[in-house]
């Protein structure tokens, strides 16, 4: 197999992989439904922005060093167990309260914060997730030859961020054609109930797991 046919069958295996919902699917619906469209696209760039780092430090070698000290491995799982969970029950208390603003500002300063606050989110729950980690490290040299060279690699891990990007931004794009809908309060409630279990969920999966 040559090394585009192998590129080839990376992109079926990432697609199909990307479109699995995560942690990074929760994070992005939330910031989508209580800060609107901006917040959530910037949430989608902050998740991709986590995968290019940890591509970029799976190449260089880092990434090995850190699976390789427990107890960084170890402290980066805990906290990113701690941050899902703090998510998850934040969605929670906005469902149980059930308040919601009739219209959202729409100042440069409210979009500014709105950016800032939902990169922030996407970025911090992907980077403290270990599995992106062992995922870069583990799946990405079977689609490697042996003697891969460095560019080859950092094409893999670019472009699953990039792809996961796409399909987040897309995400985004249909909860704010549907907004409408979503914005009603029981919808809402029921929505942000929904995606509060999901992240309190994957924060206990992440704790029970060994990665």
């Amino acid at each position: 197999m040559t090394w585009w046919q192998s590129y080839g069958s990376f992109l079926v295996f990432a697609a199909i992989l990307i479109v699995v919902p995560g942690p990074d699917f929760a994070v992005v619906t939330k910031n989508s439904l209580s800060s609107g469209r901006r917040s959530g696209a910037w949430a989608s760039v902050g998740v991709a922005t986590s995968n290019a780092v940890q591509g970029i430090v799976a190449v260089v070698g880092l990434g090995a060093l850190i699976v390789a000290s427990q107890p960084l491995f170890t402290a980066i799982k805990w906290v990113g167990v701690a941050y899902l969970g703090f998510l998850g029950v934040q969605a929670l208390r906005s469902a149980w309260r059930g308040r919601y603003p009739a219209t959202q500002a729409t100042t440069t300063v409210g979009e500014g914060r709105a950016a800032i606050h939902g990169w922030r989110q996407g970025f911090l729950s992907n980077i403290t997730n270990p599995k992106v980690l062992v995922f870069y490290l583990a799946v990405l040299p079977q689609f490697l030859p042996r003697d891969a060279a460095v560019w080859q690699m950092l094409l893999l891990a670019l472009t699953h961020a990039l792809l996961g990007l796409a399909y987040l931004l897309l995400l985004v794009s249909g909860l704010h054609r549907a907004r409408r809908l979503l914005t009603r309060r029981p919808v809402r409630r029921g929505l942000d109930a929904g995606t509060g279990i999901a992240l309190v969920g994957f924060s206990a999966r992440l704790a029970r797991e060994q990665v």
